[in-house]
């Protein structure tokens, strides 16, 4: 499927104008913040809500503040950090393993993508993540909030999963590596989807995209 570009210019200035006044704010954004704080954030908000997350999350640095301190936890330790988050024992146990990894190689991840998305937790939206935070490369933070949105203003995916679907992963690296500022971008989408292109009762209403949206047509335009 091909990709408009003059819609594609046009999301991404009106969602990032939208980010200006509405995005939301979280400590793993923070100029500040290391790169322990936006991966190990990243792992911890992977179905667990922003907010959820947020409000637990100064504790959590508190106990721990680095790789190596988290590397120094039991598997047991780390399955009472994530009870909060209602994270299950299987999510802990491979937090416990990506934390060894990163104790024994000293707080560093390797140098090729590819050996970073073989590592425990990872796979393909952390290891984007680590090109993203680490490398400062544009790398898209695609998960079904962000397809949601890319998906009901452009085109629908054809395959179920989205890490496998070529349309998608071509237009969720089209928009992030075409833009001066792929972080935020990235936060924008995401707010966008949790706050206006919601999964259920969006607030089309609201939406800054509308005009050109395909969602919006169909949902709205089209059957009046």
């Amino acid at each position: 499927m091909s990709i408009d570009q003059k819609k594609l210019t046009f999301f991404q200035a009106k969602i990032l104008d939208w980010f200006k006044l509405n995005g939301r704010s979280f400590p793993w954004r923070a100029k500040s913040a290391s790169n322990y704080i936006r991966i190990i954030s990243e792992v911890l908000l992977q179905r667990t809500k922003a907010e959820t997350v947020a409000n637990y999350f100064p504790k959590f640095i508190e106990i721990y503040p680095s790789w190596r301190r988290l590397g120094e936890a039991s598997q047991v330790d780390l399955e009472i950090a994530l009870k909060p988050l209602g994270l299950h024992k299987q999510r802990a146990a491979r937090l416990f393993r990506l934390a060894q990894d990163m104790k024994n190689r000293k707080g560093r991840f390797p140098s090729n993508p590819k050996k970073v998305s073989e590592m425990a937790m990872m796979g393909q939206y952390i290891t984007n993540a680590y090109e993203l935070f680490v490398l400062n490369k544009p790398s898209p933070l695609l998960d079904v909030n962000m397809a949601r949105v890319l998906e009901r203003f452009f085109e629908p995916r054809k395959l179920a999963d989205i890490r496998y679907d070529p349309y998608l992963q071509n237009l969720a690296r089209r928009i992030i590596e075409e833009t001066q500022y792929p972080k935020k971008l990235n936060w924008a989408i995401l707010d966008f989807a949790s706050r206006i292109c919601k999964a259920r009762m969006p607030r089309c209403s609201e939406c800054v995209l509308s005009s050109l949206c395909s969602y919006y047509y169909v949902n709205y335009v089209n059957i009046h």
